[in-house]
C-alpha cells in the first residue's frame, strides 16, 4: 500500500450555515489515481475547494492532513506551495497578466528561487507542444478571450509546468469535446508519466479516465460518500447511473 499522502478525517464544511459535508473520510496514497463521482450537488466541488483552502468554504470539524501536515484551515497560497493544485471547473479570467508570467510567478513562490526566463521559456514551449497549445497563448491574458477548451488546456499546462504532488481536478473534461477531451486526457497522462503525483478526479464523465488506472473510486451523495471501490465501480455509473446510491 502507497503512503499516504492526504487523510481527510470526519470532515464537516458548511456554506453560509448550510452543512454541505456531513463528516466525510478519505486517504489517497501517493501516486494513486482517485475518482470522486455522484450526481449534482452531492458536494464533489465542495471536497476540491475545501481541501484547497477556499475561504468560501467553513471547515466546522474534522481535520486535512496533507504530506503529514495538518492544514485545516490553512490559506490556499500555503496549500499550493505545499504541493497541492485544484484545476477550476470554470477557470476565470484575469486581465493584465499574461499566461506565461502567472505560471513563472507561482514556480518562483512554490520554490522560492528565481527561475531564468530562458530557461523557463524553453520548458513552457516544450510542455505547450505536449498540449498541441499555440505558443502565442504565453503571451495572451491569463484565460482572457480563450475558449472554453483552451481554458482548460491552460489549467493542465499549469498541472505539468508545476509538477504538484497531489492534483485535483474538477471536471476538467466538463464542456469539452472529443478532442479537447482527448488532449486533456494526453496532458494528465504526461502528469502521470512525469511527475508521478497523486490525483483526485471530480468528474460526472468516465472518458477522461480512460487511459488511467484508477485505485480508487468514492461515490458522494448528499455530502456523505456512500460507496467506494474499485474501477468496476465506474462501469457500474455508466450503466446504471447514481439512482440507486441516492
Amino acid at each position: 500500500m502507497a503512503k499516504e499522502i492526504l487523510q481527510v478525517k470526519n470532515l464537516q464544511v458548511q456554506v453560509e450555515e448550510k452543512e454541505i459535508l456531513h463528516g466525510l473520510d478519505l486517504s489517497v496514497g501517493e501516486g494513486e489515481v482517485h475518482v470522486i463521482m455522484g450526481p449534482n450537488g452531492a458536494g464533489k466541488s465542495t471536497l476540491g475547494s475545501s481541501l484547497m483552502g477556499d475561504p468560501r468554504y467553513e471547515i466546522t470539524g474534522g481535520e486535512i492532513i496533507f504530506q503529514g501536515e495538518n492544514i485545516t484551515g490553512e490559506a490556499t497560497d500555503k496549500i499550493a506551495k505545499k504541493g497541492m493544485f485544484l484545476s477550476f471547473q470554470n477557470p476565470i479570467e484575469v486581465p493584465g497578466i499574461s499566461l506565461s508570467n502567472f505560471i513563472r510567478s507561482s514556480l518562483e513562490q512554490k520554490t522560492g528561487k528565481h527561475i531564468r526566463v530562458w530557461d523557463f521559456k524553453k520548458n513552457l514551449e516544450k510542455t505547450m507542444e505536449i498540449l498541441a497549445m499555440d505558443t502565442s497563448y504565453a503571451e495572451r491574458d491569463l484565460n482572457v478571450g480563450f475558449s472554453g477548451g483552451e481554458k482548460k488546456k491552460a489549467e493542465i499546462l499549469q498541472l505539468l509546468m508545476l509538477a504538484p504532488a497531489l492534483a485535483i481536478l474538477d471536471e476538467t473534461d466538463s464542456g469539452l469535446d472529443v478532442d479537447a477531451v482527448r488532449t486533456v486526457s494526453k496532458g494528465i497522462e504526461e502528469y502521470k508519466k512525469s511527475v508521478g503525483g497523486a490525483l483526485m478526479i471530480i468528474t460526472h464523465s468516465t472518458k477522461i479516465l480512460e487511459a488511467l488506472s484508477v485505485d480508487r473510486v468514492h461515490i458522494l451523495v448528499e455530502g456523505r460518500i456512500v460507496k467506494e471501490g474499485g474501477e468496476e465501480l465506474i462501469a457500474d455509473i455508466n450503466e446504471n447511473g447514481f439512482e440507486k446510491y441516492l
